[in-house]
């Protein structure tokens, strides 16, 4: 072996597989994303970092910036990892000023998906990976320094490095077009970008504060368009437009919509179709609750935080002031929920609170069907006052395994326990979700046991004193809807007396279960100024 070369047969080797190591971690993600190799295929900062080593003479001070490195290298690819997560499930880029807080909820979501037990295992061996990573791109690193003699590998090293700097303006100056990529350094630049926004949203979101004042509770004939009905809104987990409209989605989802339209004719009700655009798809249901509430657009944490911050009156509000019990269903929380005390909610029903003796499925708490049982037969039985409830359907939530039956005899759900037999039915999420497919062909049927169990809720126990609002929280996330699908998801309001739906026609809404597909779609943040000003006699000046 001709030693004048590396100066050791197996340091090219080790460089070369430094290269490799370094190069796949920072671009691995972007793969993943791109659902194949590309369109970068040669991370510059990886070379970068070989040259320099390969550079570097072989001291103490070398080996500790090897490990510092090696820290880096793999930190800068879990925030890659990250953001390609982000934009798969949220359909955003990652924005670290916001989703810091959201590593809780990613370790309550595997806990309660996988079980306590195995998905503490699989946050460990995240960890344990990680490290071994870091110690794997240290090494690595730390053996590159040449021999003193080694002039060719200070040579070759150099033109290494001097080509991969020039690399660098064609990168920047042809982004889409080279296989070359700057993906760490791309990532830290939209970091700095987010953070330089959201220093910003402060002043913004008070702007807009400040000029959508609350106008309401005060009001003589606040909210007396209903008359003193119930009014009962239900957010249902991952409906979008996609289950209505997307081929893959619209033959399990359209039968099921006209089931529900015959169910709700025999029963003598009415119902108008609508859409509205939600802050978030694939997750963080809460924004677009709360920009509901609100009436202020929440698109990101740090809006929802402001609000929560502020003495802004909310829709709960409203119906308190106009003679409303409040209340809010929700089987999905599991934890404390300050943000319910916040909103003002007379009562919160939350997972602790809730008499269920049936099993959990998955990550989902108890079954829609169980949900509505207990909506009926506990929370409105009081009927000292009208009703303002907010209920969570959650069954419709990844991992969509197991599917239930919907219970024709509503007797029978009790406090829960007919659903023990489901405790272990179906796919485990394990084995589904190995098959892109599946899992679409489940959301599908998910979100149609989602609408059967509502659609026979409202034909067996909406009445005169009742209005339903079924909307949906957000979209899947784009594995379900394709990476160009809007944020729009239906709206269904259903009564008997058609004189209460009128004003969500003169809205836009149309008569049936389907919405209409042209037109302008407003966000949810329009709903709280519209309603009540649309419910309310007379009319408030100046509102829409």
């Amino acid at each position: 072996m001709d030693r004048r070369i590396w100066n050791r047969p197996s340091r090219g080797a080790r460089a070369f597989a430094t290269l490799v190591v370094a190069n796949s971690f920072l671009l691995i993600p972007i793969w993943i994303l791109n659902r194949g190799f590309g369109p970068q295929l040669i991370a510059l900062e990886s070379v970068i970092l070989t040259a320099v080593f390969l550079l570097l003479p072989g001291t103490l001070w070398t080996r500790v910036a090897a490990w510092g490195a090696g820290l880096v290298v793999i930190l800068m690819s879990v925030l890659q990892l990250g953001d390609t997560t982000a934009r798969m499930s949220l359909a955003r880029p990652l924005n670290l000023y916001l989703d810091v807080q959201l590593v809780s909820a990613i370790v309550n979501l595997l806990r309660g998906t996988l079980g306590t037990v195995l998905g503490s295992l699989v946050i460990v061996g995240g960890i344990v990976l990680a490290i071994g990573s870091i110690l794997l791109v240290g090494h690595l690193l730390s053996t590159l320094h040449p021999e003193p003699s080694n002039r060719r590998q200070r040579i070759t090293a150099a033109v290494m490095l001097g080509l991969a700097l020039a690399a660098i303006p064609l990168r920047w100056a042809h982004p889409a077009g080279v296989v070359m990529g700057l993906p760490t350094v791309q990532l830290a630049r939209d970091q700095v970008r987010h953070v330089a926004r959201m220093m910003q949203e402060n002043e913004r979101f008070a702007a807009e504060m400040t000029v959508a004042q609350d106008r309401y509770v005060e009001l003589p004939g606040l909210l007396s368009g209903l008359d003193g009905r119930d009014l009962i809104m239900a957010f249902v987990e991952s409906y979008g437009m996609s289950a209505i409209t997307d081929e893959r989605y619209a033959p399990t989802i359209l039968p099921r919509l006209t089931s529900m339209s015959e169910a709700f004719e025999e029963a003598g009700l009415e119902v108008v179709t609508g859409q509205l655009v939600a802050p978030s798809q694939g997750g963080m249901s809460w924004l677009g609750h709360g920009s509901v509430l609100s009436g202020l657009w929440l698109e990101n944490q740090l809006r929802y935080d402001l609000l929560l911050a502020s003495a802004r009156h909310t829709l709960v509000d409203d119906f308190e002031a106009a003679g409303y019990r409040t209340a809010a269903l929700m089987p999905a929380i599991t934890m404390a929920w300050p943000e319910g005390d916040r909103f003002g909610y007379e009562r919160i029903y939350a997972w602790q609170d809730i008499a269920y003796a049936g099993p959990p499925l998955n990550w989902v708490t108890m079954p829609d069907q169980f949900t509505w049982s207990y909506l009926e037969n506990t929370i409105r039985q009081e009927t000292d006052r009208p009703l303002f409830a907010e209920v969570g359907l959650i069954s419709s939530h990844a991992p969509w395994t197991p599917i239930l039956p919907v219970f024709a005899d509503w007797e029978s759900i009790g406090d829960g326990e007919v659903f023990a037999p489901f405790a272990d039915a179906g796919e485990t999420p394990e084995e589904l979700w190995r098959d892109g497919d599946r899992v679409r062909e489940h959301y599908a049927l998910a979100v149609g046991y989602a609408i059967d169990a509502m659609a026979s809720y409202a034909a067996r126990y909406v009445d005169e004193r009742t209005v339903l609002i079924a909307l949906g929280d957000h979209q899947p996330a784009p594995l379900i809807t394709g990476d160009d699908a809007s944020r729009a998801v239906p709206v269904h309001v259903i009564a008997r007396d058609p004189a209460v739906l009128d004003p969500f026609l003169r809205w836009g809404f149309t008569p049936g279960v389907l919405p209409p597909t042209d037109g302008d779609v407003a966000r949810m943040d329009a709903f709280r100024d519209w309603f009540v000003n649309a419910y309310s006699t007379p009319p408030i000046e100046g509102q829409p």
